[in-house]
């Protein structure tokens, strides 16, 4: 059994690294351990195909020092709300058994995003009920488990923040992750079309991004997350 403290799970490979490598980073800084869950191979995206977005995907994970990362090869722009879909994300919550799952904006340009929250909420949901029934890869029938707490990392629309991370140590690592895909972001070099994410000011945006929620509390860049439920402290000075 593989189990993790965070799984990290998006619609598409590419969006834990533009919306929460940094916290995955500072974490796993800590000691904490992660795994990400890719739901499709992002076949729909204008540049390279789901082959590359593949080996992309598995460099953007070494840079990162998640313990293992997988793809449920939904398809892209057109998974739905079914019950194999959420079957499918429940064996992987059950796999790794994580205290926190870090999952899509609740609404965001793409479809896919807001489609993808609903989705791993449910199954976040149904993987603890223990007469769901799934199996392992070997057979065998998974214990139920249910995640402490789901938080929705914000994405391409900016959305009012429940709670920020501090990921000033860690910038500079979160946009070499996001540059492991090469074929997406900005590359002079490339002969393929230009994408709203591929011109070279995109990754000024990112930034532009992590530092307006930062400054709130304080620090150099911050990545903000939403809740579906109140946040418990037993010490209001954790919160400072």
């Amino acid at each position: 059994m593989l189990k993790v403290d965070i799984l990290a799970i998006g619609a598409h490979p590419d969006d834990i690294e533009l919306s929460a490598s940094g916290t995955l980073l500072r974490h796993i800084s800590l000691g904490y351990t992660a795994a990400i869950c890719d739901l499709t191979m992002g076949e729909l995206g204008t540049r390279g195909n789901a082959e590359l977005r593949l080996r992309e995907a598995a460099d953007a994970a070494a840079i990162l020092g998640v313990v293992a990362r997988e793809n449920l090869g939904m398809k892209d722009g057109f998974f739905d709300h079914s019950r194999q879909n959420i079957l499918s994300l429940v064996q992987v919550i059950r796999k790794y058994k994580p205290a926190l799952i870090l999952a899509n904006a609740v609404a965001d340009r793409h479809p896919d995003h807001g489609r993808a929250s609903k989705l791993i909420s449910d199954a976040c949901f149904y993987s603890g009920l223990i007469k769901v029934e799934t199996t392992d890869d070997s057979g065998d029938l998974q214990e139920a488990w249910r995640p402490r707490a789901v938080y929705h990392y914000v994405q391409d629309r900016n959305l009012k923040a429940d709670l920020v991370v501090d990921i000033s140590d860690f910038m500079e690592k979160k946009i070499e992750s996001i540059m492991a895909f090469r074929s997406q972001f900005f590359d002079p070099g490339s002969q393929e079309p230009e994408t709203p994410i591929s011109t070279k000011s995109f990754i000024d945006f990112i930034r532009a991004k992590n530092k307006s929620y930062a400054r709130d509390i304080g620090v150099e860049y911050a990545e903000a997350f939403t809740v579906e439920r109140n946040i418990g402290v037993k010490d209001l000075f954790d919160l400072i």
